[in-house]
């Protein structure tokens, strides 16, 4: 079995309201979708997470993967990617995204050829069931004032409320980064309130809050049983000061285990399984935080594609047992005909088909394509105070 093409195809996904964090409003995503197709009529697709793999896939590797067999993914690498300790120092690691994407269409691949669905192929399931995170923000209120809206404590605990009448939902995670200690505390103390004492609340901070103020926004979540607060503050080393003042767990998008283990702080990593290069990359890291006791998930913000390379992942890998991110509540649509998944009572099945076991919308895909050419990558950092500004941190 031989490559006979690769293609990536940029797409927009816009919210149905932009929600606000840290560093402005996020209006929707842009992930990379790429196509591999064989002389066998086998096809793969993966996901990468950023705009510019486009053009790093289509300009460049595309024509160093033609002909080459797909079940070789490290030959396939090698064609690809430079020497990532040299390359992160000199042109940063888009090419290590770009090629994860690939790798996840070459697994795609693998498990269609041999007829069995990806977990099969990273070892059989751990489990079937996949836990995942309900989402909250403040959002903005949508032009038809049908949804969003949400700007008040009260407000955000009314949406987790029925969230949880809706779908059965008691595991939720969300945006804690308003610079407003006071006001936060209130929204958690609300959360807690509308969802009971068994509800898993998870906090991300976007590395909002000075040193000051987080010592006394986690002081003052001590009574509602926070499961985790992802990057409250800036650094490991600021995470670290931090411990002496809060038992809250703290988690990271930032993928430094020896650092972590070294300081004893973040506990957990909240991954992307492309961003570390393809799956075999994040394998390895898992089983590294594994042996240094180090929890790990998957992050949000991905089209199903991505996602059903998660559930496949998290249905294998047995230490990864803490439910992941999801803003699938939030999409207008998505690129798969199974999407946007909808987890039920906090679960999610592992696809059972050949590969990622998903199938690609295909009108979807081109509108999405059509949205990112008309109007560029959907913008994370919107700043309503001041659009012609960017948001500085931290907050407060």
């Amino acid at each position: 079995m031989k490559i006979t093409s690769v293609k990536a195809i940029a797409v927009n996904i816009p919210f149905k309201t932009p929600y606000k964090w840290s560093v402005g409003a996020y209006t929707g995503i842009t992930r990379v979708i790429i196509e591999v197709h064989t002389d066998e009529g086998i096809s793969g697709y993966g996901e990468s997470p950023s705009w510019e793999s486009e053009e790093e896939i289509n300009t460049f590797m595309a024509q160093r993967l033609i002909g080459m067999d797909p079940l070789d993914m490290e030959g396939c690498e090698r064609a690809c990617v430079p020497e990532m300790r040299v390359l992160a120092n000199t042109d940063g690691n888009t090419p290590l995204k770009s090629f994860g994407g690939i790798e996840m269409a070459l697994w795609d691949i693998k498990g269609k050829y041999f007829r069995l669905p990806l977990y099969m192929l990273l070892g059989g399931a751990a489990r079937k069931k996949i836990p995942m995170c309900e989402y909250f923000s403040y959002r903005m209120l949508n032009k038809g004032g049908t949804d969003g809206g949400e700007a008040t404590p009260l407000d955000v605990a009314k949406y987790c409320a029925r969230m949880r009448e809706e779908h059965g939902s008691t595991f939720f995670e969300g945006k804690c980064y308003t610079g407003d200690v006071k006001a936060e505390i209130k929204m958690v103390e609300e959360i807690r309130s509308a969802l009971g004492e068994d509800a898993m609340i998870r906090l991300d901070g976007n590395m909002a809050w000075s040193m000051s103020s987080a010592r006394e926004l986690l002081k003052g979540l001590e009574p509602y049983n926070i499961r985790n607060f992802e990057d409250p503050v800036a650094s490991f080393w600021d995470m670290k000061k931090l411990r002496m003042h809060s038992a809250i767990p703290f988690s990271t998008h930032n993928p430094d285990p020896a650092l972590a283990f070294h300081l004893g702080v973040p506990d957990s990593f909240v991954v992307n399984l492309t961003v570390l290069g393809g799956l075999r990359k994040t394998l390895g890291f898992i089983h590294t935080c594994e042996n240094l006791g180090l929890n790990v998930w998957c992050y949000s913000g991905d089209t199903g594609l991505a996602t059903a390379g998660y559930l496949h992942v998290k249905a294998a890998v047995n230490h990864m047992h803490e439910p992941s991110q999801s803003l699938f509540r939030f999409m207008e649509f998505d690129i798969i005909e199974e999407g946007p998944f909808s987890p039920k009572n906090n679960f999610l099945d592992v696809p059972e088909g050949h590969g990622l076991g998903v199938n690609i919308h295909k009108k979807n895909l081109e509108y999405g394509h059509k949205l990112y050419k008309e109007n560029g990558p959907m913008d994370q950092f919107y700043n309503e105070a001041d659009p012609k500004k960017f948001i500085r941190l931290p907050i407060n």
